[in-house]
């Protein structure tokens, strides 16, 4: 009970130590003289302190990581300012982090260990283990809570409580440096996460322990059950059957937490009968039985339950073999291994175990290939890869395959629209124009000339069908041209003509949804070509973005007068088509009123370009336009675009019809006409 005493001072002295360290830090960046006069002082004075300890070196041990608090420079140590104590403290860290790894490295072979002999029911190895890993690491809590575990079968109860007890003092320590830096909450997260996993699963096993020591039946079950399985030399049907009970018994988490606890998983590392059946390339008629049967099993033993599904990604045998199961040709064993996946796909630790201990380089195209399926497959596939890509590290992953293996696939899905399920063709679409999130896969697909033109057959085929089903895959085609039109390149420029012209036919189409992003679409292919623009003109573009601007609509208003402005900045048809289009500029006279500095500055364009056509600026003279133009030439919108060109149209204006000027002057706005002019000179 001493050496618990000692360990319990030791701890209460760090987390002072941290309060400490966290007051003068506060104080340091505190925007208040007097407070930061102050702690400046005080860091000087500790810094001053240490140089003229008798000790050589002073040290302070906590959880066998050091701080070393003697100042570099003797001489100068008093006058050590804020910015030279933080240099200290983050010089200190550097050093104690690589220690920090290095230890963590042999505190995690240690807690291996133990976990073997923990497996075995070697219990006094296991303690020794663990603790040996405490001694290099004392504030892993992984130690702690595995040692408990230990001391419970060892049936030494106070040792176990005082084990949980130090484990969840590690919280505490997180919590309070999280509180110092609070932009670093995101470094702890993961370390907060481990912390909470393991309170839950020490609260699971211990609720488990007592229903077995109760004498219930359920709990005595799983322990029965698992000891019949463990009988060596039975056929493969026994072990079939036993599985199949096992998985019946597994009602909750207590049971899910016995099977951990007996060894559960152990049955496909241990049983040869088991480990052959499971992992044979062909499988015959009861190999397929017993792979169906672990899958089921391994979904009771996971759903819900963190730590299951940790361990079982844990074993080779299981990692090996889910992608080929994935890609089974065995219809069942298909399906289950998705219902597997998709738990650990449904919840950001599950997703993150399977980034972390699966090669997922190949899942894009084995999960895509499942477009093919009529059945609920296709739908689990595209719910698991949807999922998946949330996570930033399988995106990595997804760039190492795209251009040889998953384009392909993909350009070849989209040219078979009606021979496949056009409702997970439709999710696939989507799923890849999110994965154009990330710059390097974006950049590979704009590239692509044989997915263009696999997008413009699909927009033809689902166009020409015009069935519903038909219609999410070319609603989703449209959004994955809006994303990759970000880019810029010569292939674009290559297809700006036929996709500005498939556009311009979806403009007839009834689901506005349709419309609206086929309105975007153009909004970002007309700037690639100046003959897409040229023959969108030709189409009625003007005509059309005017109809639907008066409709309304946020979006579709966006788009639109985005077009409109792309062109009427080069086409001179496009200028006069706007004037005959939007008599007295009504429309235009609307945008410039909205809330959205986007519109209002493509509203301003427009209607400076359009001012060169006879006429036009004649047409405004009994409008309240100068005051709006002058409202936003002299306001103060984020975006300085809508400032200059409502600068440049107001200029434009007053050239172009002269009795605007009397109208500025009484608004006292010939001062921003002036700052105009240069502006207007410059276009």
């Amino acid at each position: 009970m001493l050496a618990d005493r000692e360990q319990e001072e030791a701890f209460q002295r760090f987390l002072r130590r941290v309060d400490d360290i966290a007051e003068l830090v506060q104080g340091l960046n505190s925007t208040d003289p007097g407070v930061k006069e102050k702690a400046t002082a005080e860091a000087e004075k500790r810094l001053h302190d240490q140089e003229n300890s008798k000790e050589e070196e002073s040290k302070t041990v906590v959880d066998r990581t050091v701080i070393n608090t003697q100042a570099s420079d003797v001489a100068n140590a008093e006058a050590v300012n804020a910015d030279g104590f933080l240099a200290i403290l983050e010089k200190d860290a550097k050093e104690r982090a690589k220690r920090r790894k290095r230890n963590e490295h042999l505190a995690n072979a240690l807690k291996e260990k133990g976990n073997d002999a923990f497996r075995k029911g070697d219990y006094v190895i296991a303690i020794q283990r663990y603790t040996e890993g405490l001694e290099i690491l004392k504030d892993k809590q992984e130690l702690y809570t595995n040692r408990a575990q230990a001391y419970l079968k060892m049936q030494e109860y106070e040792k176990a409580i005082n084990d949980c007890e130090w484990a969840l003092k590690s919280r505490q320590c997180y919590e309070k440096i999280s509180q110092i830096d609070p932009q670093k909450e995101s470094l702890f997260k993961d370390c907060m996460n481990e912390v909470n996993l393991e309170e839950k699963r020490m609260k699971d096993e211990e609720r488990a322990m007592k229903e077995v020591e109760s004498g219930k039946l359920a709990a005595l079950s799983i322990k029965e059950l698992l000891q019949k399985l463990d009988r060596p030399d039975q056929n493969i049907l026994y072990y079939t059957g036993g599985i199949r009970l096992l998985t019946g018994a597994i009602k909750d988490c207590t049971e899910q937490t016995l099977f951990r606890t007996n060894n559960g998983f152990s049955i496909l590392k241990d049983n040869e009968v088991v480990r052959r059946g499971f992992c044979a390339e062909r499988k015959n008629a009861a190999e397929v039985d017993l792979s169906v049967s672990l899958l089921f099993l391994w979904q009771a033993v996971c759903t819900g339950n963190e730590e299951n599904q940790r361990l079982l990604l844990t074993y080779p045998d299981v990692n090996a073999q889910l992608p080929k199961l994935l890609s089974s040709g065995v219809l069942e064993i298909q399906k289950q291994t998705l219902a597997l996946i998709s738990l650990y796909s449904e919840n950001e630790n599950g997703r993150r175990l399977l980034v972390r201990h699966q090669d997922l380089t190949k899942w894009l195209q084995i999960l895509m290939m499942l477009v093919n399926s009529t059945d609920a497959r296709a739908s689990s596939a595209m719910n698991i890869l949807s999922n998946l890509t949330e996570e930033e590290r399988f995106k990595t992953q997804c760039r190492l395959m795209l251009s040889t293996s998953v384009l392909p696939l993909f350009t070849q899905l989209l040219t078979s629209v009606k021979l496949v399920n056009q409702a997970a063709l439709a999710r696939c679409i989507g799923i890849m124009g999110n994965l154009c999130a990330d710059v390097v896969i974006r950049m590979q697909m704009a590239k692509c000339k044989e997915c263009w033109q696999a997008c413009l057959k699909l927009v033809d085929e689902c166009f020409d069908v015009g069935t519903p089903k038909y219609q999410e895959c070319l609603f989703a085609v449209l959004g994955l041209m809006m994303n990759l039109l970000l880019e810029s390149n010569g292939i674009i420029q290559h297809f700006a003509v036929d996709i500005s012209g498939k556009c311009m036919s979806l403009l007839r189409e009834k689901d506005g949804r349709i419309v609206t992003r086929a309105i975007g679409v153009l909004s970002r292919i007309l700037p690639a070509s100046l003959s897409a623009v040229e023959e969108a003109v030709k189409g009625g573009v003007v005509k059309k973005m005017i109809k639907f601007l008066k409709a309304g609509g946020q979006i579709a208003s966006n788009y639109g007068i985005k077009t409109l402005s792309i062109c009427t900045r080069s086409n001179r048809q496009a200028q006069e088509d706007l004037v005959k289009s939007d008599k007295k500029f009504s429309v235009l006279m609307k945008l410039l009123e909205s809330e959205n500095e986007i519109i209002v500055g493509n509203a301003a364009f427009c209607l400076g370009q359009c001012l060169v056509v006879p006429g036009a600026a004649t047409s405004l003279l009994n409008s309240n336009v100068v005051m709006i133009l002058l409202k936003h030439a002299g306001g103060d919108a984020t975006r300085t675009s809508v400032q200059e060109n409502a600068a440049i149209a107001l200029g434009k204006l007053c050239v172009a019809e002269p009795r605007h000027i009397v109208q500025l002057r009484k608004l006292n706005g010939l001062a921003i006409l002036n700052s105009s002019m240069k502006y207007v000179h410059s276009t």
